[in-house]
Formats: structure tokens, C-alpha cells, sequence
């Protein structure tokens, strides 16, 4: 199995805190706690249950309930506790010498109802504030560090798709060809969880689908769904059997060290129709127009706008990131740490990209009845366009 590093730098986490800060005083937030996991570990380096204060200014301090001996060991950051209770967090947070703050940021986004009203209630005296939106802008440009973890990540999933022709079968059931990838996978060193931001929103590695139902539309927020195992999970491989002549999507996301890379290929086993060739291709040249165009300043809304102007005049209005009034909005979307970062690349979005923003673009074609042809790499925002980190061939793959 292959290994890295499994510590943040100490000079990785100080640049983030620094920037974050600086966000902080423009922002006039004098102090975060921070709750969530991947935000916890992108500004500590651990994800042990915590809570992590940042202030505008100074030192961060890391509350740990469990686990403190593991904490200190994986996080670079000076002031590491151990503190049994968050109605403790004031009490520790003047014991080293902080100033409560009068507007405490949280990340609202993802906090509980519940979580919400015992923060209010430690912190009666603050104003609080949501700070989400602005750890994500932050998180959306990658240093060199993280560029490297996901390059790592990316060389995985090319691996991944490599493996297919040795592992696959006519006939055999889709989530078996599954767990015989996946076990590959997690040799490879892959972490198994995939983090989402989005409320109540779950991945097991992502989708393995042949045929029509990869053309099943699922509770995903996602333009292939698949029936899945049962309805408690509603989405990805199940028990078709996978069939020669047809589309086998194959849609994964490899997540090595925290960081993730998304990535879709198309395998068939024989020869696809010429109406499902036609539309690979078609979405093969939408991705290169973006690659192209995608640059720093770039309005993600203007992108997005581009690529269904380009699917219509090529004939694939009607299926072109699903089917029906609930198909999905969005061509791309950020990844990191998590599956759906900023930026998104949606209808209605208005941010600029920035040079060194990771995008997993996904131009796709959904035929009911039929299945699901397309793309996706993972790509980095340069001066020149869309960089892929992915680099296995973007052909469909005869078996």
C-alpha cells in the first residue's frame, strides 16, 4: 500500500490561519469556533471531537473531548486542551488570555438546530454570525500543498479506472464489479469516507452503473442516480447485471490523505449504438471548449450558461445533465476536503474563478431507458485554462 504523509505541515496550517484572519477583520468577526469536521481538520490538521476558537488575531486554541493524546499528536497547532464540555469553551478561552468575542462567527451552514441554541446560550453576550461563506471561499483556492494530496488522489483514480478490464465481466451484477473496485481502491490507500457539506447528503465511493439504470434519477444531487441496493439508500450500483452493448458508467471518487478526486469514465463491453457515441463525443468537445475558457475571472454562472448553449445547438437539450423539470442545474463543482466545494459551476452563479481552484467537471448525457454517457476529471484553475489531474483516456473504453 502506498503511503504519504499523514500530518498538515505546521507551515501549511499558519498560512491558513493567517488568511482566514484576515478574512476575520474584514468581515469584523472577532473570533470562530469551529465544529465541523473537514473545516476542523483543514485549520488544525486532526478531526478528533473538538472545538477549535480562532480569534482575529493571535494564536488559535484547540479544545479537544476526545481524543486529547491523539490530537496533540496529529495537529500542528501550539495550544492544544482538553476540556470535557463546550459550556467550558468561555471559561478556557479567558483562562489563555481571549477576550469573549462580541460577534463569535459559526459555521451556520452545517450546524444543528440544536447546536445553534446551546452556542447561543454559552455565548449570551455575542452576536452570532454565520462565517461558512467565507471559510469556503478560502478552502476553494488550493495552496501547492493541497495541489500535490490531490495530484496523489487523481493518480489513484487513474488507477482505478485502469483496474476495470481486469476485474469486470459480462453478466456479472453491478454491485459486485463494485465491491471487487473498491477493494482495489482501499489498497491503494483509499480513505473509504467521502465527505459532503450538503445537509444529509451521503457517497459510498460514488456510482457504478450499467445500462438504464444509470439513468434511474435518485435523491443525489447528482445528473446519474442508479436504484441502488434498497430504497433506505436509493442511489448508485445494485443488482442489474451488466450487459454487452450498453454504457457502464463508471463514476468514483478517490479519496486518499482527506483530499478527493472525481472522476467518470465509460466502459462497454461490444460496441455502443451510434446515437450514444455521437453524444460522448459531444460532451468530450463541450469539455474542451471550458478547459479552454475557464480561466481566473471566469463567472461560473457564464460557463454554465456556455455549456447548455453548446449541448442544445448539438441536439441534447432534453438530456443533458438529466431529464424533466428536476434535472440537475450545475456542469461542475468544487472538491477538496469535500465533494461539493465552492466553486459551482451552476445556473445563476455569479462567482469568479481564481488560479489554483480545483473543479470536477462533468458534462453528461442521461438517456432513459438507454443509460449515461460523458466525462469528469478533476481539473486546477491556471492563467491558461483547466489543468486535468486525471489523465486516464477520456474515450469510451471497448471491452
Amino acid at each position: 500500500m502506498i503511503q504519504y504523509s499523514l500530518s498538515t505541515p505546521e507551515a501549511e496550517l499558519a498560512l491558513r490561519i493567517a488568511a482566514f484572519q484576515e478574512r476575520l477583520g474584514k468581515n469584523n468577526v472577532d473570533g470562530v469556533l469551529i465544529l465541523q469536521k473537514a473545516d476542523l481538520f483543514y485549520y488544525s490538521g486532526t478531526a478528533q471531537h473538538g472545538w477549535l476558537y480562532i480569534p482575529e488575531s493571535g494564536d488559535p486554541l484547540l479544545m479537544i473531548f476526545k481524543d486529547y493524546e491523539r490530537a496533540k499528536e496529529e495537529s500542528g497547532l501550539k495550544r492544544v486542551v482538553s476540556l470535557v464540555s463546550p459550556k467550558k469553551i468561555p471559561s478556557t478561552l479567558l483562562e489563555f488570555g481571549y477576550k469573549m468575542p462580541e460577534n463569535l462567527g459559526l459555521e451556520l451552514d452545517v450546524l444543528s438546530a440544536n447546536q445553534y441554541i446551546l452556542f447561543q446560550q454559552i455565548f449570551s453576550h455575542a452576536r452570532i454570525m454565520d462565517i461558512s461563506v467565507q471559510i469556503r471561499l478560502q478552502r476553494a483556492v488550493k495552496s501547492e500543498y493541497e495541489i500535490g494530496l490531490m495530484r496523489r488522489s487523481s493518480q489513484m483514480a487513474d488507477k482505478l479506472a485502469a483496474r476495470v478490464p481486469q476485474i469486470i465481466e459480462p453478466g456479472m451484477s453491478e454491485i459486485k464489479f463494485a465491491g471487487l473496485l473498491e477493494a482495489y481502491a482501499r489498497s491503494l490507500g483509499h480513505q473509504g469516507l467521502v465527505r459532503m457539506r450538503m445537509w444529509d447528503n451521503t457517497l459510498f465511493f460514488g456510482h457504478i452503473m450499467s445500462g438504464s439504470s444509470a439513468a434511474i434519477p435518485s435523491c443525489l444531487a447528482s445528473p446519474t442516480g442508479g436504484r441502488g441496493v434498497n430504497p433506505s439508500i436509493g442511489q448508485g450500483p445494485g443488482f442489474n447485471s451488466i450487459k454487452k452493448n450498453e454504457p457502464i458508467l463508471v463514476d468514483y471518487v478517490f479519496a486518499l490523505n482527506g483530499y478527493l478526486s472525481d472522476h467518470t469514465r465509460i466502459f462497454c463491453f461490444g460496441k455502443l449504438p451510434d446515437d450514444l457515441l455521437r453524444a460522448h463525443d459531444a460532451m468530450l468537445e463541450i469539455q474542451e471548449k471550458v478547459k479552454q475558457m475557464a480561466i481566473p475571472g471566469s463567472v461560473t454562472g457564464e460557463i454554465y450558461d456556455m455549456m447548455v448553449s453548446m449541448a442544445k445547438d448539438r441536439g441534447y437539450k432534453a438530456y443533458f445533465m438529466g431529464t424533466g423539470d428536476r434535472r440537475i442545474r450545475f456542469t461542475g463543482h468544487g472538491l477538496g476536503l469535500e465533494l461539493d466545494e465552492f466553486p459551482f459551476i451552476g445556473k445563476g452563479q455569479t462567482l469568479a474563478l481564481e488560479k489554483n481552484m480545483m473543479i470536477a467537471l462533468e458534462p453528461k448525457v442521461v438517456f432513459p431507458g438507454k443509460g449515461v454517457v460523458g466525462i469528469e476529471n478533476s481539473l486546477r484553475v491556471t492563467d491558461n485554462g483547466l489543468e486535468s489531474l486525471t489523465t486516464f483516456s477520456d474515450k469510451i473504453v471497448q471491452l
